[in-house]
């Protein structure tokens, strides 16, 4: 590696301080600290209400947070646009799919990549430029196992596969930092162990948030662990110490928590 890449990676590629998303009196998300390091698996758990998905809103600019800064690549993004930290590198997924259930897989890795590239569609099409965007759709396919399925209709698609077409989408444009908002839900057995599997032979230069309810699948990829109750960040450490952590146990038993002040 060279010095400049050395110097790139020496701190995280992504840091947040006292970030904070009030809703009026309610607030979604209050005070996180949050530093991900460069190639790093990192799993963001709660119950339902801790923040979670607000967080991720935030951080990837689809909504401004009321406090604190965001650094990614060390670059101040705060204020910076959705679109613009995209071309940075930043992507995600959403917890309600947004494919378009009437265009076939590729046509929908087709369009993530074009909206990575230029950000707009072109009324008309670019030969040279096309016929490269449709191979990179189609090695997006081959990455994430639908090579066989290029051609059919996404509203066709089994649910676990239209989570696997997401994941290829998020992967356009080669990101830096992929952020995924329940991959797992709803998902059979089968296809959550398909899934796991899929972000384990994900590219370790790629560094990878996920948002998951599915221990098992979260516990299994990550290599640390965040925790939320209440808007905040209570706990962070390994999958070990969150699997042996009564706190943890309580939250997702259901029972009452107060933060330390």
């Amino acid at each position: 590696m060279t010095e400049a890449a050395h110097a790139e990676h020496a701190g995280p590629i992504l840091r947040l301080r006292g970030i904070g998303r009030r809703y009026g009196g309610l607030h979604a998300v209050s005070d996180v600290d949050l530093d991900v390091a460069h190639g790093e698996r990192r799993a963001i758990l709660g119950p339902n209400g801790a923040g979670k998905t607000t967080l991720f809103n935030v951080i990837s600019g689809d909504v401004a947070p009321t406090a604190g800064t965001i650094e990614f690549l060390g670059e101040d993004t705060t204020r910076t646009p959705a679109r613009r930290r995209a071309r940075l590198g930043m992507s995600r997924t959403y917890q309600k799919s947004r494919l378009f259930l009437g265009l076939t897989v590729e046509d929908n890795l087709y369009l993530a990549v074009l909206g990575v590239r230029s950000g707009h569609l072109r009324p008309v099409a670019h030969r040279g430029k096309d016929g490269a965007i449709r191979e990179e759709a189609r090695e997006l396919a081959a990455a994430v196992g639908m090579t066989s399925t290029l051609g059919t209709l996404v509203g066709s698609l089994s649910h676990g596969e239209q989570r696997q077409l997401e994941v290829g989408m998020a992967r356009a444009g080669n990101p830096k930092l992929m952020m995924l908002d329940e991959p797992a839900s709803g998902l059979s057995r089968g296809e959550r162990v398909a899934l796991t599997d899929m972000l384990l032979d994900l590219d370790p230069s790629i560094t990878l948030i996920l948002i998951e309810h599915d221990m098992d699948v979260a516990l299994r990829v990550a290599g640390k662990v965040t925790m939320m109750h209440d808007g905040r960040k209570v706990v962070e450490g390994t999958p070990d110490e969150i699997r042996a952590n009564q706190m943890v146990h309580d939250l997702y038993l259901g029972k009452g928590h107060q933060p330390d002040a």
